[in-house]
């Protein structure tokens, strides 16, 4: 199987034609399927793959890691320049009334920017599921991901808004995309808020494949504590991954310290970032 990984958008760009923005998204061509997880933040997803020469239209398949603004705000763009039906899958709870709060200041809605009508206008057909949710032979989603690890936890600022107030975000919707290749596992994370080694731990258990080949995505160490980069260092080099290319929420810290201490096998994953496997 052919398989090329295109990061449409992210916080950084790889070149002064690409448009940075704080968010991420990630094109996955096959020889037989072409799926989009998430859409950044805005219009850089959209405006960069006309840069890169990606015609959104070929896409089949939407898959979205989690309900927050910045991979989801470049929804209503994706659908309007693919200009026909989509099934988007995702969690049930990206529907949620998602907010941050921060320290002396009013809680900020970080939700999905849209109303679902209104995108179900421009062509969207939401599959909403808990589950895993095979998309080929050889691709699947996580569905929800057990937290496993002691040292891996959600952010507490993170809440939900419902009938009974504020409720801590649980971010049962967040979810990561597993591909299967013969050299091993590619997995694709948005934010990994329930911990990307419980990701990469899940994604063994769901294939059966214990060899992880390359990892890309967030893995929010965004302000993780040194002692959690550190175990998230010795869990990774245990799990004997491939090729690393972390990105959006991990941090630049917490990069700078995995790129050291993995070499070589950490690359920085930006807008712009192209990597083919077969």
């Amino acid at each position: 199987m052919k398989l090329r990984i295109t990061t449409l958008s992210e916080n950084t760009a790889a070149g002064s034609d690409l448009l940075a923005e704080w968010g991420l998204s990630v094109l996955v061509e096959t020889d037989n399927a072409n799926i989009l997880l998430d859409t950044g933040q805005s219009i850089s997803a959209s405006y960069n793959a006309d840069i890169l020469g990606i015609d959104l239209n070929k896409i089949d398949k939407i898959v979205l890691s989690h309900g927050h603004y910045d991979h989801t705000g470049g929804l209503r763009q994706v659908l309007r320049k693919m200009n026909k039906g989509v099934e988007i899958v995702a969690h049930p709870d990206i529907w949620a009334a998602k907010y941050a709060r921060q320290q002396n200041r009013a809680e900020r809605y970080i939700g999905i920017p849209f109303c679902r009508q209104e995108l179900e206008s421009l062509g969207a057909a939401f599959n909403l599921t808990t589950e895993p949710t095979k998309i080929t032979d050889r691709i699947m989603t996580t569905g929800e991901i057990p937290m496993v690890t002691e040292f891996e936890e959600i952010d507490p600022p993170l809440l939900v808004k419902d009938d009974g107030g504020w409720q801590p975000d649980e971010l049962l919707d967040d979810q990561a995309l597993i591909i299967s290749t013969e050299a091993g596992l590619v997995v694709i994370s948005g934010c990994a808020h329930r911990g990307i080694i419980n990701t990469l731990y899940y994604a063994q258990q769901l294939t059966g494949i214990k060899q992880i080949h390359t990892v890309v995505g967030g893995s929010h160490l965004t302000g993780a504590s040194e002692e959690r980069v550190w175990q998230t260092i010795t869990a990774l080099r245990e799990l004997d991954v491939q090729r690393l290319g972390l990105c959006h929420c991990t941090g630049l810290p917490a990069m700078e310290l995995v790129s050291q201490e993995l070499g070589d096998r950490f690359f920085f994953n930006n807008a712009g970032t192209r990597i083919d496997l077969s």
